[in-house]
């Protein structure tokens, strides 16, 4: 199939167009580079079924061109990581809904069966353990920034959800628990390629607030074949989906595991949000996936273990 994956050059995007590629598609990765990286996608390029489009999902003729000439769209385009909706709270609200409103309205044209992929942080502050698809959103107040990324994120999938209905456009919304791995920056806020690069480097561990919040990593691969996965699947149109691990570990536990992987002699200190983001600041304190929607409707559970994750991350940045 002809694919156009919307944010290529990013962590997730690029590993996505390796597997659209291994699988004998030809693929077009656009991306303006705000946070996806040249050197992502260095491998890809040497593919003559690859090409790369400098560009942005804002620039509607753009996307239109692209979305048309594709059989399939997957929408990876957002603008993520706390600290940067936090330093960019205008380019995050403004990218990631109206830019879904492009892929969206073009993939109608010819109903091209087009994923969205949103977040875990559509849950908010709720501390139901795990969440399921159909659970009540808990969200702060409008004043903090940090809400304002779970809520464009809704509003996309609302977007999609409002397409299928009414304009019968297939549409599948993952939402994404902690993905990490190979290629992921901690430029951003993402945990654990931040702690590898301290330890790797003897430097402090610095962990916002207590450290006994709990999150749930899932490694690039297994996110990756869930979606492809979905993709495939006529089961999954008009549906959202959790895609995440069940293996729970608090941050604290994190960074002792990763001073071990790594024989770090990095000491692990604490700071408050506020002082790590902003005056305010409100984390959620859990974010644990049920899987069992996905599970049941296209079989898929995640293989790779944390300590895993951890090991093959380290592998990455020791190179």
């Amino acid at each position: 199939m002809k694919i156009l994956v919307t944010g290529g050059a990013g962590f997730i995007g690029s590993h996505l167009c390796d597997r659209l590629l291994e699988r004998g598609d030809e693929v077009v990765a656009l991306d303006n580079l705000s946070t996806g990286r040249m050197e992502n996608i260095e491998g890809q390029k040497k593919n003559r079924r690859f090409k790369f489009v400098f560009g942005s999902v804002l620039d509607k003729e753009t996307v239109r061109r692209w979305v048309r000439w594709a059989d399939q769209t997957y929408h990876m385009a957002a603008a993520v990581g706390v600290k940067f909706i936090i330093d960019h709270p205008l380019d995050s609200i403004t990218v990631n809904v109206a830019g879904t409103e492009h892929v969206l309205e073009a993939a109608n044209f010819g109903k091209k069966k087009t994923m969205i992929a949103s977040t875990s942080e559509i849950y908010g502050k709720s501390n139901k353990i795990p969440f399921s698809e159909e659970d009540d959103r808990t969200l702060g107040s409008t004043s903090i920034h940090r809400w304002s990324y779970s809520t464009a994120k809704a509003l996309d999938e609302f977007l999609a959800f409002a397409y299928h209905r009414e304009k019968r456009l297939p549409v599948v919304v993952t939402r994404l628990f902690n993905t990490c791995g190979p290629r992921q920056t901690g430029d951003y806020g993402m945990v654990l390629p931040r702690f590898v690069k301290s330890a790797l480097l003897d430097h402090p561990i610095t962990i916002y607030g207590d450290g006994k919040q709990t999150r749930c990593f899932t490694y690039v691969d297994d996110a990756v074949d869930a979606m492809m996965k979905l993709m495939s699947s006529p089961r999954a149109v008009g549906q959202a989906f959790n895609v995440g691990h069940s293996e729970r570990v608090s941050i604290n536990q994190l960074a002792r595991k990763i001073v071990v992987a790594t024989r770090s002699r990095s000491e692990i200190s604490h700071i408050a949000y506020d002082k790590a983001y902003e005056k305010g600041f409100e984390d959620m304190r859990h974010r644990v996936p049920d899987v069992t929607k996905i599970h049941k409707t296209i079989g898929w559970m995640p293989k790779i273990s944390l300590d895993e994750t951890i090991r093959r991350v380290i592998q990455y940045h020791e190179q």
